[in-house]
């Protein structure tokens, strides 16, 4: 394949397709979460950079009741499913949001930014309010929030309301895919306000708990929120996280991807050294390589064949929840380190439900959610014998 384009640093689906760029085919994704449409709410957990984005954006593009992405997945995998392609494709009103915006140095700064997030949502649904379904009060309310002068009660309402309006308006229940959803609370426990975030997600996240106009939601994030901290009352609750087996090679390239792209690029010689760069990631029963890595790696060859590998996936995002544990390290936590620099391993229980408030309060989370966003990895070899 002449001439591939590498979509580095971009992760609409539609995007990618109707452009050309090269695309690795996860759309089996589609067909694993209908499969199981029962589960009202699916929360994904993987490492930053490891294409939730892009699957967030895929999956919202084959649903939405107001398009017509039969071209877009012409050629896929999930296309070859007629049946399910005539039942699920474009058959449903759909919400896609994403959280990772949501920042500011304090409380007031973050909320003005999820206003800003709130009103691109609902100015994007603005045919709603010319529907004779839609009462007159909804109408206000809805203009409140596309103009972002809401009171603070109905943008924690927000998405309840709009998914009850789109069901008014369509007569079948919606579909949400809400992404990074754990941002706000990351930044804002870094910065000293997380209870007043904490606060404002449990009145957002309202929309997924015993809401009779939701079909189902999928959520995605890096680190698994313990539920009673920020799900609260949510039931029919399904998580997929990095221990998990369901999902795990719809996020990140398998050895088979990484080498086709390889091939389609004219770079098979260089399966070695993104190997011994790039592999190392074990999600559930699958071995997997950074996405992020790969893709940028390639990109460089593309247009340097002498460029060497880098490490571009450190630097991608904040690393402000891992600097914060250095104040806390202790010195079993340098030894371990320093065991894991030389090559080593260390054995270390890992707590998957996790709330932003306690994170510090012991050694054990501090290794949690480094497995957890993708700083370590499992060990694969033979299991260690542990010591009596």
């Amino acid at each position: 394949m002449d001439g591939i384009k590498i979509p580095v640093g971009r992760s609409g689906f539609a995007d990618i397709r109707r452009n050309g760029y090269y695309f690795i085919d996860k759309s089996g994704l589609i067909r694993e979460l209908v499969r199981t449409d029962g589960t009202q709410v699916t929360l994904i957990t993987r490492p930053r950079r490891f294409g939730k984005t892009l699957a967030m954006s895929m999956m919202a593009e084959f649903f939405d009741i107001r398009k017509n992405s039969a071209d877009l997945f012409s050629g896929l995998l999930v296309s070859e499913d007629k049946e399910l392609c005539g039942k699920w494709m474009n058959q449903y009103p759909t919400l896609f949001l994403s959280l990772r915006r949501v920042d500011g140095l304090d409380f007031a700064g973050a909320y003005a930014q999820l206003v800003t997030v709130i009103a691109e949502l609902y100015k994007e649904h603005l045919y709603l309010i010319e529907e004779e379904k839609i009462n007159a009060y909804d109408r206000v309310i809805f203009d409140k929030l596309a103009s972002g002068d809401a009171p603070l009660e109905a943008v924690k309402n927000s998405l309840l309301k709009l998914t009850r309006m789109m069901q008014a308006v369509y007569g079948r229940p919606v579909l949400l895919f809400i992404d990074e959803y754990d941002v706000p609370l990351a930044k804002a426990s870094e910065k000293g306000y997380g209870l007043q975030m904490l606060d404002m997600m449990k009145g957002l996240l309202q929309v997924i708990k015993d809401n009779d106009s939701l079909k189902f939601a999928v959520v995605t994030g890096c680190l698994k929120i313990a539920k009673e901290s920020v799900f609260t009352g949510t039931n029919n609750f399904v998580s997929d996280t990095v221990s998990a087996t369901r999902l795990d090679g719809y996020f990140g390239f398998t050895q088979q991807e990484v080498e086709r792209l390889l091939a389609d690029a004219g770079l098979a010689e260089q399966s070695g050294v993104m190997k011994e760069w790039y592999d190392g990631y074990h999600f559930g029963d699958s071995d997997v390589y950074c996405p992020w890595d790969v893709m940028n790696y390639v990109n460089d060859l593309l247009l340097n064949p002498g460029a060497k590998p880098s490490g571009y996936w450190k630097n991608s995002s904040d690393n402000a929840v891992i600097r914060s544990f250095i104040d806390y390290t202790s010195e079993t936590i340098t030894k371990k380190f320093e065991i894991l620099l030389s090559g080593g391993y260390i054995l270390q229980k890992i707590q998957e439900d996790l709330t932003y408030d306690s994170l510090f309060s012991s050694e054990e989370n501090l290794w949690s959610v480094l497995y957890l966003t993708g700083y370590l990895t499992r060990f694969r070899g033979r299991e260690p014998e542990r010591e009596n």
